[in-house]
């Protein structure tokens, strides 16, 4: 759906982009992730052109964005840019006509996300009369109104409460089941594993992290382990192998050795105690970007 080749943008002395290479395949939800200033805003105006690249290309279905394109993408940027002294209604369904809509389209689709969002109450009043929660809604509503085929959201749940960003994700997996593409900027890690199959890091404008979300988190996460057993702790104070995680009275938590798998250690255990449960948990994806982002600065 969309490949970015050895994208480079520069800023006077400044490289915000460097020789940034990714694919976002059709149908997916790819999360594009950094911390403040690693490019990642950058990056999502090149695809939208409203910056062009210093180097290197950007093509859409195989080709070169085509002007016509962009009728096709829904874009949710992170600052807000609505007309403050417009009312509600009329903005959606103004900026809805130009993604294409006719006015009769505009205003039926205008409507229904009115409803659905809970913000029919609010129609006639003025953009600035909004909170900050609301006018993100409406941002929200405005990107995909004409149904995207490509759809980029960049921290698309700021001001959100709970209820509303469960809605947002709703739509969102909506619009996935409909076929559309989904480019995801967030800080929110929990979101991204929630959402994404895929992610690209990037950091001081290069790529240091890129694939399948899952295979990632294999790779690069430490498994943790908890094993809770009957017998006495003492029969496994003297294995070695398992020096590093921490004995209780009935529990045994902590990272597995490194060279050893679970059945390894659920075997040495089960040889000492009898084992009454065990949890193997899943390495998160906030600490494996907080470690690949340092690993990258101090690099």
């Amino acid at each position: 759906m969309l490949i970015l080749q050895n994208v480079t943008k520069n800023f006077n002395r400044t490289t915000a982009v460097d020789d940034l290479s990714f694919d976002v395949q059709g149908g997916s939800i790819f999360g594009l992730l950094g911390p403040n200033g690693a490019g990642k805003t950058t990056t999502i105006r090149m695809i939208m052109n409203i910056l062009k690249p210093d180097s290197g290309i950007i093509s859409f279905k195989g080709e070169p964005f085509k002007r016509g394109d962009y009728h096709k993408i829904g874009y949710l940027p992170e600052e807000r840019g609505l007309y403050q002294k417009m009312r509600l209604k009329e903005t959606i369904i103004y900026l809805g006509r130009l993604k294409g809509l006719s006015g009769t389209n505009a205003a039926q689709k205008t409507d229904e996300f009115l409803e659905r969002f809970e913000l029919t109450g609010y129609a006639n009043r003025k953009i600035e009369e909004l909170s900050k929660g609301n006018q993100q809604k409406v941002q929200f509503i405005v990107s995909i109104i004409h149904d995207p085929i490509l759809l980029i959201l960049d921290e698309p749940f700021a001001g959100l409460d709970p209820v509303n960003q469960l809605l947002l994700k709703e739509i969102i997996g909506e619009l996935q089941d409909r076929g559309a593409t989904i480019i995801f900027s967030t800080h929110q890690m929990e979101q991204v594993e929630k959402l994404c199959n895929e992610i690209c890091l990037i950091s001081n404008g290069k790529k240091i992290l890129y694939g399948n979300l899952r295979e990632i988190k294999k790779e690069y996460g430490t498994q943790v382990v908890t094993i809770k057993f009957e017998g006495e702790k003492e029969t496994l104070e003297d294995l070695k192998s398992l020096r590093n995680l921490c004995l209780e009275d009935k529990s045994l938590t902590g990272e597995i050795p490194e060279g050893m798998l679970l059945n390894d250690v659920l075997l040495e255990v089960m040889n000492r105690v009898s084992v009454t449960h065990f949890q193997l948990l899943e390495p998160s994806l906030e600490q494996i970007f907080i470690d690949q982002v340092k690993g990258g600065d101090r690099a």
